[in-house]
């Protein structure tokens, strides 16, 4: 059975305030506790509006925060000591231990998935379907709510969460490389492709470090990024700025890689992106024999519907695969 399994029957999985004072009881060396002291010590309290306290003593044990041994006896990690200097410090540190406890678990992709992922580019952050969590692990969106991973959008009209910009690092480095993995489908694992997936990868960071060096003066050059992982219906894979006087994001970039004479695959999507997005979608083709070259150039293509779609003049185009529905 999964972890996040097990913790969906449990109504509460605690709070950062929880937590904080019952690892501080539980690092007094002249008390041991069990759990039923911890019953007994958190009976009729109401934490953070919460009363019912079922599911936190399960949660801090499967992450590895306390260890309860055979003879009921509760004692704290030892790693944890230092941390209980305050909540702020406590709660960062157990929210990283409950993201390492869960990259392993298979129903934390099902939610965190590309299906329901994808990136807000006017807040520059990952952002979550409410409804990825359903009602069977509302209780798991809390907790990470409650450690304020999670909060909702500012805007009301749109249900979803938004993953805190402090977090951002630990969710690539924890979590993304398997969403990564699981985005491309079973079906997809393929040698071919999978290599298709590494020289698209290896195109994009390219781009990246482009981007980054030609803007090396812009206030805000480290909020170009590559955005393809959290968001798969955007019709782009970078983000960025057409020039130094730039404030808000107005080059979106979609990056294809080739070997000899440019060629490339263009999905309906993105197409459409491009008719919607005109002079602000760019294509950028990256030669993957000269991108180690230090003074490579990709070619770059600005407003690309216009230049390949209604130009018929300089791109070849053949249909190579159909959609069909029956009459």
């Amino acid at each position: 059975m999964t972890m996040l399994k097990e913790l969906n029957q449990y109504e509460n999985l605690g709070t950062p305030k929880f937590f904080y004072e019952l690892f501080q009881q539980l690092s007094c060396v002249s008390r041991q506790w069990t759990k039923n002291n911890i019953e007994e010590y958190f009976y009729n309290r109401i934490i953070d509006g919460r009363a019912v306290f079922d599911g936190c003593l399960v949660l801090a044990e499967a992450v590895g925060a306390v260890i309860i041994d055979q003879e009921g006896f509760v004692s704290l990690n030892p790693l944890l000591q230092t941390s209980l200097v305050n909540e702020n410090y406590l709660s960062n540190k157990l929210l990283e231990m409950i993201i390492v406890a869960v990259k392993n678990d298979d129903i934390f992709y099902e939610i965190f998935c590309s299906e329901h992922i994808s990136y807000d580019i006017i807040y520059r952050l990952i952002q979550v379907d409410n409804t990825a969590f359903s009602f069977r692990y509302a209780n798991f969106r809390q907790l990470l709510v409650s450690f304020t991973f999670l909060y909702p959008h500012p805007d009301h009209n749109i249900k979803k969460f938004l993953i805190n910009s402090r977090y951002k690092k630990l969710f690539d480095k924890e979590l993304m490389t398997e969403i990564r993995k699981r985005k491309i489908g079973i079906d997809e694992l393929e040698k071919t492709l999978e290599q298709k997936l590494i020289y698209g990868r290896e195109a994009e960071a390219f781009v990246l470090k482009y981007e980054k060096t030609r803007l090396s003066a812009h206030p805000y050059v480290g909020n170009i990024e590559i955005i393809s992982d959290y968001d798969v219906a955007a019709g782009y894979d970078v983000v960025s700025y057409e020039n130094n006087s730039s404030v808000e994001y107005d080059m979106f970039i979609e990056v294809k890689s080739f070997v000899g004479v440019p060629n490339f695959h263009w999905s309906r999507n993105e197409i459409d992106v491009a008719r919607i997005k005109k002079n602000s979608y760019f294509l950028y083709l990256v030669d993957r024999d000269k991108i180690t070259d230090k003074e490579y150039i990709p070619m770059i293509i600005s407003n690309p519907y216009k230049e390949i779609i209604e130009d018929t003049s300089v791109w070849d185009k053949r249909v190579d695969s159909y959609f069909i529905t029956q009459l």
